[in-house]
């Protein structure tokens, strides 16, 4: 029989996103000095001890994700366009076979995905945020219609190797004109960012 992690013994127990002790029903979260709401613990484990960790945003995200299992796949390739690993987006996009019927399964739904927790930012705005240039141009190739001639043939060849290609755009929304919470597009995030986009400006590459 096996044990559940200290996580999932958390998550268990507290039932709702009121973050309360189930024991004695005190709070467990804290304001911080910026007023965001925080769940801070040491956590120790065999690289040392790390103190005073917010926790609260993984447990967020666990608990949404419990109650909404068809956005696992949305959510994982989110992180992967945060991390930069191309490799591993074009392996969600592709691995459509044999899921279950509650797992979201279309490029469509992946590519254009927005994250409910995380300020309704699409992969193409976390990969502005996070810089990455190589993620970006993925997601323009499948999910834009960019001219094709705009991409260098870098890109092509890293698809063909990738097995990705970008399909019929017709009556699909370019992923340039999502906004955000704020309603912001990609565009408009990497106006004050600057540097490796200040080209892609210039050149309109992220106009919608």
């Amino acid at each position: 029989m096996g044990f559940a992690s200290p996580r999932q013994c958390l998550l268990d127990a507290v039932e709702d996103t009121n973050w309360k002790c189930p024991n004695c029903s005190s709070t467990l979260t804290e304001r911080s000095q910026s007023g965001k709401q925080q769940l801070l613990c040491n956590i120790i484990n065999e690289g040392g001890v790390l103190a005073g960790h917010d926790i609260l945003p993984l447990l967020v995200e666990d608990t949404y994700l419990r109650s909404h299992p068809e956005e696992r796949r949305c959510h994982a390739f989110l992180e992967f366009c945060r991390e930069g690993d191309v490799e591993a987006m074009a392996d969600v996009l592709r691995d459509d076979e044999g899921e279950d019927d509650n797992i979201l399964t279309t490029d469509n739904d992946i590519l254009r995905y927005q994250d409910p927790l995380g300020s309704m930012s699409s992969g193409l705005h976390i990969a502005v945020e996070a810089k990455q240039s190589q993620v970006a141009w993925m997601l323009l190739l499948l999910a834009s219609n960019l001219d094709l001639e705009q991409f260098p043939p870098e890109v092509h060849r890293a698809a063909d190797i990738l097995g990705v290609a970008r399909q019929d755009q017709s009556g699909k929304v370019d992923i340039r004109t999502l906004r955000d919470a704020e309603g912001r597009t990609a565009e408009q995030l990497a106006i004050p960012i600057g540097g490796i986009w200040d080209e892609w400006l210039n050149r309109g590459r992220l106009a919608g």
